[in-house]
């Protein structure tokens, strides 16, 4: 009897590459998201459609929406917490990556934000989560002690994969502010 094949998701995500040098350590070991092939990102929608429905019409109504919105910098200067649970960095300003989520929703109504659990009004990029508080809150004081980081986000990008190991991968990177 072979397994199920793992369902694959879709989501739309902001890597953030300039923050890797700081959080990847902490998060190749702290966030299961990095062993599926995640990488560091704040998160415009999760999850999106499932990677079948998403034809050249889905591709073109996101190019276009993404491309009404400029780019934009940020700068990551604290880390904060969800509970105990979760600790993250805070992108700074966040209103950008607020309007991202709300446009493709708009669009999307039927992909709510975090499948309707959480309103996606909290961008966020994940450092750890799962373990004992202890072992999260070295790790935010280790992360803050290397903080701020600055980035410019210019680019949305459309990856899919499952739960298994290093099987998300990119499917399409959307410009900001590029009409085509």
């Amino acid at each position: 009897m072979s397994a199920s094949p793992v369902p694959e998701q879709s989501a739309l995500i902001v890597p953030v590459p300039e923050t890797e040098p700081v959080v990847g350590p902490y998060r190749a070991t702290m966030d299961a998201n990095a062993a599926k092939g995640v990488p560091a990102h704040v998160t415009v929608l999760y999850p999106f459609l499932s990677p079948s429905m998403i034809d050249d019409d889905v591709r073109t109504t996101l190019r276009d929406l993404f491309a009404t919105h400029s780019p934009f910098e940020v700068s990551f200067r604290e880390v904060r917490w969800f509970g105990d649970a979760v600790t993250w960095l805070a992108p700074e300003p966040n209103d950008a990556f607020r309007r991202l989520t709300a446009a493709v929703w708009g669009h999307f109504p039927d992909t709510p934000p975090y499948a309707g659990e959480h309103d996606g009004d909290n961008p966020h990029l994940t450092i750890g989560h799962g373990l004992p508080v202890e072992v999260l809150r070295q790790a935010a004081d280790e992360v803050t002690a290397r903080l701020p980081v600055d980035a410019t986000v210019g680019a949305v990008h459309l990856i899919a994969g499952s739960d298994a190991p290093d099987s998300w991968r990119t499917l399409d990177v959307f410009t900001l502010g590029d009409p085509g």
